[in-house]
């Protein structure tokens, strides 16, 4: 069974593909937070803002088979669309549940499949973009694909460590939050003088959109 938070389609707002229309598929659950506010100070990673405990977001509900939940997933994007179907898979922690099962009903409903992961769980073959956000204090597993996405600053976070790693495109990504105008500031004056950056601004926030 796939317990899904929510489902919606929508612009992605951040990282390599900022701008692409794509469908967001949110899993339930992760690994480094219950998601619940009271244990967030003693969390792995407690500056997450996303809501991902339980099914009952947004075109969310458990799914008993991988078709199943391809085909709702696929539900959500326009026919009228003669782009690509894309769909990011993310969470919490999108890797805890999905497998090549899952993968192959995806490629087979017509998407083009990515996953927003911490890195801490390797995952299955066929995915075909994989995009890592390391949460410092948390083991990083997986140590290549396609774009590295780090949220900077972050206590012991330098992203030189980070750089010697298999991925072809490497983003700082503001920390949000009561300090995000002072992380941007710091966020443009590192990728200035470290070249092998690029800056990733979380476009749908400002722009209002889900």
């Amino acid at each position: 069974m796939y317990s899904v938070k929510e489902v919606y389609y929508t612009i992605q707002g951040e990282g390599f593909h900022t701008g692409r229309l794509a469908v967001f598929l949110r899993f339930a659950g992760c690994n480094l937070w219950s998601g619940l506010e009271k244990d967030r100070k003693t969390a792995t990673c407690n500056f997450c803002d996303t809501d991902f405990v339980g099914a009952d977001g947004p075109g969310g509900d458990k799914f008993d088979s991988a078709k199943e939940l391809a085909n709702h997933a696929f539900s959500f994007w326009p026919g009228e669309s003669s782009s690509k179907p894309y769909l990011v898979c993310t969470g919490g922690e999108p890797l805890l549940q999905m497998d090549e099962v899952l993968i192959e009903a995806l490629h087979e409903a017509g998407f083009e499949v990515a996953i927003e992961t911490n890195g801490t769980v390797i995952p299955p073959e066929g995915i075909d973009w994989i995009c890592v956000s390391p949460k410092i204090g948390s083991e990083l597993i997986l140590k290549w694909g396609n774009e590295l996405k780090l949220a900077y600053p972050q206590p012991n976070g330098n992203p030189k460590q980070f750089e010697h790693l298999d991925f072809e495109y490497f983003s700082l990504q503001p920390m949000d939050g009561p300090n995000r105008a002072k992380n941007t500031d710091k966020t443009l004056s590192y990728c200035r003088t470290h070249p092998h950056w690029r800056v990733s601004l979380q476009t749908h926030k400002f722009l209002g959109i889900p």
